[in-house]
């Protein structure tokens, strides 16, 4: 066994029990991840109601949705490639702050016009932040343990969504102003990066990677300390050497382990990484088109079928709250069938729920099947973002990370705009039958990927 003078700065983490630094970590992440997810929940929320006041029609509706993803698809691929540079949390801390105060800029605004500008900048923001906080944590989550700690990430999103639902229900309809209030509720994440830029620590696997050696070590021993007083005090807190090479290590200017912005990208598609970005690119594009398509849509749904706001509302309250359940059960089976398997499982789960939602008449029938589409979409989307950062080593696991989720908004901001049409040509259940061909499309390509359940970060 290597002792603490002689191991990398992996090998120390990944040997780490959970300790309160790593709490500190997830549920940091994690609040920030909720108040994203109520930012993206909020805007159905407001889509239906402004639909009555402003009296928009079904395609300005749906630009409100669509070009908030137009920003997300950016900023995920911007924000990656930053991350990778400048590090984690600098560029968590900027996302927060940019979607912070662009939703709070969009409580004031009077016209549709102005509203869709600052819903890019949120988009650019937000499609920025999930990507890098999910690497971030992967990044300092031991290995046994880390595919359940990027679940439970996610899982935050259900708060936040079930937050929106709230809002949505007991805020939105409460006025004509109701809305704007919403959004106001939205700007509290730009107050939040200011405890995220000086209270989290930055990745020691990126600091690391960087030669930034007395700067991981430090972070390391952070949890060293916390894990084990005694020995650490003992040790007299010794630095580690330099990282030794290790089997799947490369040199810095090898493929595996760009530089350059140009040569990060190249490299998702070199010999070695290019069957699991392919994969992953497939099953975020699906996933996003069938997500985002289905939940952002569901309330105006619900009010086309004759159902007022509030009552509408209230169903998707209840909806949402099947969410974390999901959640739960991914973050258990990610460790026990693995990521792939889990990930397609859920999928096929969210492709047959789709259906049966899409075909729902009665209000049981409409809360039980949408509760099921919620608990088994969601759970596919947490083994997603634990599968996603382990597919590339540290070099590139951002960029990698980001572009996928780039690729995914692309279905996300298609996904909006093909809602109208669907339910013009075939109605709900012809919508859903399309939502579960893209799920059904996902799961065969989950099998694709990578599965290193409990196995090391690649450090290259």
């Amino acid at each position: 066994m290597t002792d603490a003078t002689t191991a990398t700065i992996s090998e120390r983490l990944d040997r780490l029990p959970f300790t309160r630094p790593h709490l500190r970590i997830v549920a940091g992440s994690g609040s920030g991840w909720a108040l994203d997810a109520m930012d993206v929940g909020l805007i159905s929320f407001v889509i239906a109601a402004l639909a009555q006041q402003w009296a928009l029609a079904p395609s300005q509706t749906a630009w409100i949705a669509s070009i908030g993803f137009v920003g997300m698809a950016i900023g995920a691929g911007v924000g990656g490639l930053l991350a990778d540079r400048f590090g984690r949390r600098q560029v968590f801390a900027l996302t927060l702050i940019v979607y912070g105060l662009a939703t709070g800029a969009s409580a004031l605004v009077g016209g549709l016009a102005l509203l869709l500008v600052f819903r890019f900048f949120v988009g650019l923001g937000l499609g920025a932040e999930l990507p890098v906080a999910s690497t971030y944590v992967s990044e300092f989550a031991p290995a046994r343990i880390r595919g359940r700690l990027v679940v439970i990430l996610e899982a935050f999103w259900a708060i936040g969504w079930t937050a929106a639902a709230l809002i949505g229900f007991l805020v939105i309809p409460s006025s004509e102003q109701g809305w704007r209030w919403a959004f106001a509720l939205g700007a509290v994440p730009a107050a939040y990066a200011l405890f995220v830029r000086w209270r989290l620590p930055e990745s020691a696997r990126w600091l690391e990677r960087r030669g930034r050696i007395d700067e991981a070590e430090r972070v390391v021993a952070e949890f060293e300390v916390a894990a084990a007083p005694a020995s650490a005090e003992a040790s007299g807190g010794e630095r580690s050497a330099p990282a030794p090479a290790r089997g799947d290590a490369a040199a810095p200017g090898d493929a595996a382990a760009p530089t350059a912005v140009t040569g990060r990208l190249g490299t998702l598609w070199h010999a070695e990484f290019r069957g699991r970005t392919a994969s992953l690119w497939v099953v975020w594009f699906c996933v996003n088109f069938s997500y985002y398509g289905a939940f952002i849509w569901i309330p105006s749904l619900l009010v086309a079928q004759g159902y007022d706001l509030v009552r509408s509302f209230g169903f998707t309250l209840v909806i949402t709250l099947a969410q974390l359940p999901g959640y739960i059960v991914a973050a258990w089976l990610v460790e026990v069938w693995g990521r792939r398997a889990t990930l397609s499982v859920f999928l096929a789960g969210s492709a047959v729920s789709a259906v049966l939602f899409g075909t729902a008449a009665s209000e049981p029938t409409i809360i039980a099947t949408g509760m099921a589409l919620s608990f088994f979409n969601l759970g596919a989307w947490g083994a997603l973002y634990a599968v996603t950062p382990e597919m590339y080593p540290t070099s590139l696991r951002a960029t990698g990370s980001g572009w996928a989720a780039g690729i995914g908004r692309i279905a996300s901001i298609v996904a909006p705009l093909t809602v109208p049409v669907m339910l013009s040509v075939g109605g709900a259940s012809a919508l859903f039958v399309l939502f579960a061909v893209f799920f059904g499309i996902a799961a065969i390509a989950a099998w694709g990927l990578a599965d290193r359940r409990g196995r090391a970060l690649d450090d290259r």
